[in-house]
C-alpha cells in the first residue's frame, strides 16, 4: 500500500487561491493525485469549523474522484481556521472505524483538528500534525504533554493492531535532520525536549521509516523556511515530517521518501510504501 503525508498549509488557499504560493501548492496537489496513493493525510487544512465549502469540495471530487474525505477542524474553544487535519483514502478501502482521539493533551490542543485514526482490519492509519512549541517556545511545556500522551495513544493502538502513522511531527530529531543544527539549537523544533518527546515515542516501539531505510543519509530535509528566498535553492531545511510504523512490520517498508515540489517552499510531502 502506499500512503502520503503533506503539510498543505492552507487547502482552502491550495484549491482556490489565486497567488503564486496557491498555483504551487495546486501543483503538487495535482501530482500527489497522479500518483494515486491508497490515502492522503493532510496537515494544517486550516479550514472553518463547517469543513470544506461547496466549491472547494467540488475542486477536491474532481482531483481525487474515487477517494472519500475525512476532516477534522479546530473548533472552539480553540481558534477557527487554525491547524486542522484531513485523509483522503480511496473508496474501496472501507475502514472498519473513523475516529477523532482526543488524548487528554493540555489546554486547546484536543480541540485544534490534530488527529485522525483510520481502522483497518490489521492495522491503524493514522495523521497527526503535532503542536509547534510557538515563538520564545510558549508552549513547549504544553508540547512536551503533548509528546507523552500521543505516545500513549500510538502504544495503546499498538496493543491491538500494528500501526502506521504520517504527518508533521514539528522535531528534527537528530542533527543530522537538518542544515544547520547548530545555529538552531535550542529553537522551536529543535530544543532538547522536543528531540527526547521524539526518542521517547520511538522507544514506545516504533520505527521512522526514512532512517530505517536510508540510515544516515544527509541533505534530505521535508520542510524550508518562507521566511528565507534562499532557503530551498540553499537546501537549509529541516526534516520534520515522518512515517512511523510499529517496529514490527518495518522489514515491511519498501519506500520511505520526501516529494519533489520544485520551487515550493514550506513542507513537501513524504511518500510511504510498505506491504501491509
Amino acid at each position: 500500500m502506499t500512503f502520503i503525508t503533506w503539510n498543505i498549509d492552507s487547502l482552502g488557499a491550495a484549491l482556490t487561491g489565486t497567488s503564486q504560493r496557491a498555483a504551487l501548492s495546486r501543483n503538487v496537489l495535482c501530482s500527489l493525485a497522479d500518483i494515486a496513493p491508497d490515502a492522503i493525510a493532510l496537515q494544517e487544512t486550516k479550514l472553518p469549523p463547517g469543513g470544506l465549502s461547496e466549491k472547494q469540495l467540488g475542486i477536491l471530487n474532481e482531483l481525487f474522484p474515487e477517494y472519500t474525505i475525512v476532516v477534522s477542524c479546530s473548533a472552539e474553544p480553540a481558534r477557527k481556521s487554525y491547524a486542522g487535519t484531513m485523509f483522503l483514502y480511496k473508496s474501496c478501502l472501507c475502514p472498519m472505524t473513523v475516529s477523532f482521539p482526543q488524548i487528554g493533551a493540555p489546554g486547546t490542543m484536543d480541540y485544534e483538528g490534530r488527529l485522525i485514526t483510520l481502522e483497518f482490519e490489521h492495522f491503524f492509519l493514522v495523521g497527526v500534525y503535532t503542536p509547534n512549541a510557538g515563538e520564545s517556545l510558549a508552549r513547549l511545556s504544553d508540547r512536551q504533554v503533548w509528546d507523552i500522551k500521543f505516545a500513549d495513544y500510538l502504544a495503546c493502538l499498538d496493543k491491538e493492531k500494528y500501526v502506521v502513522a504520517g504527518g508533521d511531527f514539528n522535531v528534527a530529531h537528530r542533527e543530522i535532520d537538518l542544515a544547520h543544527p547548530k545555529s538552531n539549537r535550542g529553537s522551536a523544533g529543535f530544543t532538547d525536549e522536543e528531540r527526547e518527546g521524539f526518542s521517547n515515542l520511538l522507544a514506545r516501539g516504533f520505527t521512522d521509516t526514512f532512517r530505517y531505510l536510508h540510515g544516515d543519509v544527509t541533505g534530505v530535509y521535508s520542510w524550508w523556511t518562507q521566511l528565507s528566498k534562499t532557503s530551498k535553492i540553499n537546501n537549509s531545511g529541516w526534516r520534520i515530517d515522518y512515517w512511523l510504523v510499529s517496529d514490527r512490520i518495518a522489514d515491511k517498508v519498501k519506500r520511505s521518501e520526501i516529494i519533489d515540489t520544485g520551487p515550493r517552499q514550506d513542507h513537501a510531502p513524504v511518500l510511504l510504501e510498505i506491504e501491509i
